[in-house]
């Protein structure tokens, strides 16, 4: 019988399921649909939150902690799954930033490598860009993931550790005299002592009977694909809150919007032609390339883009792990390692006070 349940099985879910797994528990996942078809499926891979000098130092760790663990992870995973995730280091250029200075100062703090670049080293950082900026900010260290692959490779490496349980949707959290007791899903009560909580956008939904709720909303992004040839596109380029992510194999991802629509996933024209106006203004050599798919997902957007991860006050087993934002797959890896050392008792690999659900956030 398993001693934990994880709710939610996007990326947040399945890495949190593998750390606990490795650490000898016996661990369920249930998800409401197929695993990791949501937004960890959906978003555009890149190891670093955009423009990172602007968030909260909690994220900051987060994110440090797990650039640097990334390379293992990926090779763990790709020998785990026999899938490779494609994490590539190419770097992520960002143009016209309004805050250079502000940049320049937070990579000394951090020793995060980031360097100013002026109008003919942008072009000479990526050849393809067309661009009239006297500015930019280049981070070498930057790299992606794909994140379909990412999360077949999650799944993968967790499918003989772990208890799968797809199209399993959970109702309802049942607790009782201050702790957890169980679960009331589609396909019956679930008599459990320990749950985590991963639902992502659906987070808030399943708290919202408990006095300490979080605040979680599902934010939507709306994202296009060309394809095109490998080598035409090499960095990853961001201006004016959008991106372009080239992939391996010559695809190239541009995104997102920013919409606030409850749980609609509908996509729309005009979403599609912005986004594509945004890349031929970028990229012209992208006309002669072909929109292959245009998708949205649901990003669980939280205060200041903080996810809170920890135990749920007033409720004994009862834990978190939701509401990164925009920033699951940076931040991924170490809120799952946060997550399973409190849990389990261990040293946390970073304070968690900024993350607990009753912590003050802006």
């Amino acid at each position: 019988m398993s001693e934990i349940f994880v709710i939610g099985g996007g990326l947040i879910g399945m890495l949190t399921a593998r750390e606990l797994a490795m650490a000898g528990k016996q661990v369920t996942l249930l998800e409401q649909n197929r695993v990791g078809r949501e937004s960890s499926w959906a978003g555009g891979g890149i190891i670093s939150p955009l423009y990172p000098w602007r968030y909260d130092p909690s994220i900051t760790a987060l994110a440090s902690w797990g650039q640097h663990y990334y390379p293992e992870l990926m090779a763990a995973l790709y020998r785990e799954s026999d899938i490779d995730p494609e994490y590539t280091r190419n770097g992520l250029l960002i143009v016209e930033p309004e805050d250079n200075e502000q940049a320049l100062t937070w990579g000394k703090a951090t020793q995060q490598s980031l360097t100013n670049l002026e109008k003919t080293a942008i072009g000479d950082c990526e050849p393809a860009l067309t661009t009239t900026a006297n500015k930019a900010i280049w981070m070498p260290e930057v790299a992606q993931v794909r994140n379909p692959r990412l999360v077949k490779a999650a799944y993968g490496a967790i499918e003989k550790r772990v208890e799968i349980r797809e199209n399993c949707r959970v109702s309802k959290l049942l607790a009782r005299d201050g702790r957890i007791q169980g679960l009331e899903t589609d396909s019956g009560n679930i008599a459990t002592k320990q749950v985590i909580v991963c639902a992502g956008a659906w987070t808030g939904d399943l708290l919202k009977d408990f006095v300490t709720r979080p605040e979680i909303e599902p934010v939507l992004g709306q994202m296009i694909l060309f394809r095109s040839q490998p080598g035409v596109i090499s960095r990853i380029v961001l201006h004016q809150d959008r991106y372009v992510i080239p992939r391996r194999d010559g695809r190239v991802l541009v995104g997102s919007t920013l919409e606030h629509r409850g749980f609609d996933k509908t996509t729309t024209q005009a979403a599609k032609e912005a986004l594509k106006d945004y890349a031929l203004a970028h990229f012209p050599l992208l006309r002669e390339a072909k929109i292959e798919h245009h998708w949205a997902g649901l990003r669980p957007g939280s205060p200041s883009g903080i996810p809170y991860i920890g135990p749920v006050p007033g409720i004994e087993g009862l834990y978190l792990n939701a509401g990164h934002f925009r920033n699951g797959v940076v931040l991924g890896p170490a809120s799952a390692r946060l997550m399973s050392d409190l849990v389990l008792g261990r040293e946390p690999i970073l304070p968690s006070t900024p993350y607990a659900l009753d912590a003050h956030r802006d």
